[in-house]
């Protein structure tokens, strides 16, 4: 049966890292960042672009779960909502599918040090910091796996989803 591994958690967490070592490390295997979706000039978010983006989404899930090539099917986005996930998953009824839930956790400290690195880089912008942190209290209660990945190397907390997702109950 395909396995769908969801990760979400707040931006800068870590999630796409995570998501490419994943990808190197489970045969078999597809990933897809919800952000490619977003990746637009100019972004605008509206009612039009937000269903635009979740049938994007949507359907390159499906055409990944459906092709017999892979066996696991990597999902990032920040899904900071219960509703988010639920919405995507109603949207792949009818496909055969295990579903794992994996959120990133982390300090507000190691999230203003991570995020600060990259504003260094120039890979994000200073206002991120404050919608990041805002959010992080938004995942405490989701129905989800939580891997706190304050203090963890991207392979480490990999190696943690791949456990959750072959152990068996």
């Amino acid at each position: 049966m395909k396995k769908l591994i969801m990760v979400n958690g707040t931006m800068g967490v870590g999630k796409s890292t995570v998501c490419n070592q994943l990808l190197k490390m489970l045969p078999r295997s597809v990933y897809l960042d919800g952000d490619w979706c977003w990746n637009m000039n100019p972004f605008v978010v509206s009612e039009e672009t937000k269903e635009m983006v979740m049938d994007n989404i949507t359907h390159l899930l499906r055409n990944y779960l459906q092709c017999s090539e892979y066996d696991y099917v990597i999902f990032c986005w920040v899904m900071q909502e219960e509703r988010i996930i639920e919405e995507v998953l109603r949207r792949l009824e009818g496909i055969e599918l295990e579903v794992h839930k994996i959120t990133l956790m982390i300090t507000e400290k190691a999230l203003r040090d991570r995020l600060n690195k990259d504003i260094v880089r120039k890979i994000r912008t200073y206002d991120v910091i404050r919608r990041s942190v805002e959010r992080l209290s938004l995942y405490e209660n989701m129905d989800t796996i939580k891997i706190d990945v304050s203090l963890k190397i991207p392979k480490q907390i990999a190696k943690e989803i791949i456990y959750h997702v072959n152990k068996v109950t």
